[in-house]
């Protein structure tokens, strides 16, 4: 826990003297929801469809986190530096992930009010215990996944092809499952989110944190 503890506070930092990666992700799900703002033609979303376009622009805000998690490593040598150490190698799978959930956490602040402002035919306040629920369980497979994907990825020349390839169909069922969790809370008369798909999600989660704990070993050997 100590070394975990070590890595996500560097990670933290950086991103605090950077800004590199939120911000990133921050603007392009502003953008996008300007685009379906203008490109849909109608005044305001709700539902399945405006689940829909909340779950796929906070999927491909968070490739760009997941595509930019082991960059320091492999550019400053971490991921040698990390192998010499005296420590056990999931320390850096749940730094990472956990680095990731932050990140995500931090986006969905901005994105969802700029949603709400942007689509949302109704006032988001009622909804947000409901919302927020499903959004973490959904941040945990972004997490788990992306840094496993992450890992692989960035030791290519073409991570930001290959992340991208690889992570989307393993998101595929927390994707459906979030879209269709958050569409009844989004409904005009909202509604809590049905409880199989919160199970679908929460099984999927566990699913990936034993697999991910697993392998991750391996990968950083390879």
């Amino acid at each position: 826990m100590r070394a975990a503890g070590a890595i996500l506070r560097k990670d933290l930092l950086v991103e605090l003297r950077t800004l590199e990666t939120v911000p990133a992700m921050a603007l392009f799900a502003v953008t996008v929801f300007v685009v379906f703002h203008f490109a849909l033609d109608v005044a305001t979303l709700s539902g399945q469809l405006a689940a829909g376009v909340l779950t796929a622009t906070l999927l491909f805000a968070a490739m760009l986190g997941i595509n930019r998690l082991f960059v320091a490593e492999r550019d400053q040598g971490g991921f040698d530096a990390f192998l010499l150490a005296p420590v056990d190698r999931s320390a850096m799978l749940l730094a990472k992930a956990t680095a990731l959930f932050v990140f995500l956490v931090v986006l969905e602040l901005v994105a969802v009010p700029a949603f709400t402002l942007l689509l949302l035919a109704r006032a988001i306040v009622p909804l947000l215990g409901s919302l927020a629920l499903v959004l973490a369980l959904t941040n945990v497979a972004f997490a788990v996944i992306g840094t496993l994907v992450s890992a692989i990825a960035v030791q290519g020349r073409a991570r930001d092809l290959v992340g991208p390839l690889v992570a989307l169909p393993l998101l595929l069922p927390a994707l459906i499952a979030t879209a269709r969790a958050i569409g009844p809370v989004l409904a005009l008369h909202g509604a809590a989110p049905p409880g199989r798909w919160l199970a679908v999600l929460a099984l999927y989660d566990l699913v990936n944190v034993l697999v991910a704990y697993a392998v991750f070993d391996f990968l950083l050997e390879d």
